[in-house]
């Protein structure tokens, strides 16, 4: 019987440990990687993001960050923030066709941005970075995917540019996306209410003035009424009873 109750117990145990070692492997942090942020924006609009730049290793500093703007998704303006200790470089490419911006045709447009850090200004262990940017206008796709590369002070490279796949799992290294979403309906387009005609208005007020003319000119008459009767009543009482002789 006792040796029945430490067989059962034992294989508790080694089933507790195997769900224990299954739920900690879910569990595990992913690998810290570059990310934009906000990860979201609109169509057509103009927005701010800023590129995440966590420092994965233990001994070496972050130093250069390499930013490649997608071909597929050209955007007409791309200004950059000034981040204290870092220079930005800025390339451009040829567009065809042109982007229209508010009626202007841009030729050119922005397809790479690397920011190097000065002296003792790169990303040292267990700190992150962000590297803000404006673009737009924003294109009419759905994904902007900005391929990365992360150079550390020890010579090493982190290349996040692999692209997500719909409904598939995470790439190791996967590259910032920003996801676009569809402008929401312009508010001119909405229904106006229907408003009644000033004529309409103009009838009802003067329906109305005169019922309150009408109602006046009565109560006028009923007060003259009354006042005549009060006059023959005291003119009886000074004439005093009749008397015969």
């Amino acid at each position: 019987m006792i040796r029945t109750r430490r067989s059962a117990t034992a294989a508790a145990a080694l089933a507790l440990g195997a769900v224990a070692t299954a739920v900690l492997g879910f569990a595990a942090p992913a690998s810290a990687h570059v990310t934009v942020n906000p990860k979201e924006a609109t169509q057509g609009g103009y927005g701010r993001i800023a590129f995440r730049v966590p420092n994965e290793s233990d001994t070496a500093s972050t130093t250069k960050i390499e930013v490649v703007l997608p071909e597929n998704a050209p955007v007409g303006s791309v200004s950059t923030m000034p981040v204290p200790g870092w220079t930005v470089a800025v390339e451009k490419r040829k567009v065809d066709p042109p982007i229209d911006v508010h009626g202007s045709q841009i030729t050119e447009a922005v397809s790479k941005l690397t920011w190097t850090a000065s002296a003792n200004a790169g990303v040292k262990p267990g700190e992150f970075q962000e590297f803000p940017i404006s673009l737009g206008p924003l294109p009419q796709v759905d994904t902007m995917v900005f391929k990365t590369l992360q150079t550390y002070s020890d010579g090493n490279v982190s290349r996040w540019i692999e692209e997500p796949t719909p409904g598939g799992e995470e790439p190791e290294d996967p590259a910032p996306v920003l996801t676009l979403t569809a402008a929401s309906p312009s508010a001119s387009a909405a229904p106006v209410a229907a408003t009644a005609p000033e004529a309409d208005d103009d009838d009802d007020e003067g329906e109305g003035n005169g019922a309150a003319l009408g109602l006046g000119i009565a109560g006028l008459i009923a007060g003259l009424g009354g006042l005549a009767l009060g006059g023959l009543a005291f003119a009886r009482t000074r004439r005093g009873p009749a008397t015969t002789a």
